[in-house]
């Protein structure tokens, strides 16, 4: 909605044009009833009724002030948590709705935090090794670590990134 205003349908239509449907799943049903509890908790603004033909009526709706607020303040949480994965994947999607500095400085502290966690694999790994545990026992944790290694990476990478793509004048993302 921060691209205009909408009825719930053209959202949906939207979203899976776009693919979000892959981050989460997305029904008519869920949708609609998504729409009514924002507008319930005054995030979002009815702004209109229309009536094409045969059609249904179909409410048209806007995101309020405090719709706005809350987008960002959401994005900012999800950033930065290690602990939500889908969250995560939602937030990253939603990151341009922050500015490119803020973004970088909140996947730092994710980067931080999975440091920290991929630290303490490698340490288990390693103390597992020196009382011979079964390699069997230990193929998850090897998976882990080497996801979390990839994903430090790519973090190290994208925060480049964003800080060298922010001139010191204009810090949003493109639109």
């Amino acid at each position: 909605l921060r691209e205009g205003d909408m009825h719930p349908y053209e959202i949906l239509r939207l979203l899976r044009q776009r693919h979000h449907d892959r981050l989460v799943t997305i029904t008519n049903g869920t949708l609609y009833h998504t729409v009514g509890r924002l507008e319930k908790a005054g995030l979002l603004g009815e702004v209109g009724v229309d009536r094409e033909g045969n059609r249904p009526e179909r409410t048209t709706y806007t995101l309020t002030d405090a719709g706005r607020v809350i987008v960002s303040e959401w994005v900012r949480r999800g950033l930065s948590r290690i602990d939500r994965t889908t969250e995560f994947r939602v937030a990253l999607a939603e990151a341009h709705n922050l500015d490119r500095l803020e973004v970088a400085d909140l996947l730092r502290r994710r980067r931080d935090a999975l440091g920290d966690t991929h630290q303490a694999y490698l340490r288990g790994r390693e103390k597992a090794r020196t009382i011979d545990t079964p390699e069997q026992f230990l193929i998850e944790v090897e998976r882990e670590e080497l996801l979390l290694e990839t994903e430090l990476r790519w973090l190290d990478s994208l925060i480049d990134r964003l800080e060298r793509q922010a001139d010191g004048t204009h810090h949003q993302w493109e639109r």
